[in-house]
């Protein structure tokens, strides 16, 4: 995978939107995410599809509706500090 995306399991699991990184990946596969790219809406339905800075998520985790913005890749799963920098929260539609 190029450098400028990253698979959508890895990302939210660096993000810390899910403990483990495959469950975030039976998330994903099971349709649960909402990917928005230059205007075009789709479900993510395979967890090594490729997210890049600028993609918008939409997905519910514990009851909540999250929406937000990919900022940033990520090199690694850090401390909740540094996940924070990889996303920008949007106003839920």
């Amino acid at each position: 995978m190029s450098d400028d995306a990253c698979r959508a399991d890895v990302w939210m699991w660096r993000a810390r939107f899910f403990k483990t990184r495959s469950l975030a990946a039976k998330y994903l596969d099971e349709g649960k995410v909402r990917l928005t790219r230059s205007g075009a809406e789709t479900r993510i339905d395979k967890c090594a599809r490729p997210l890049k800075v600028g993609d918008r998520l939409v997905f519910a985790v514990g009851g909540r509706l999250i929406a937000v913005a990919v900022e940033a890749l990520g090199e690694r799963r850090g401390p909740p500090d540094e996940a924070r920098g990889l996303y920008s929260t949007l106003a839920a539609d």
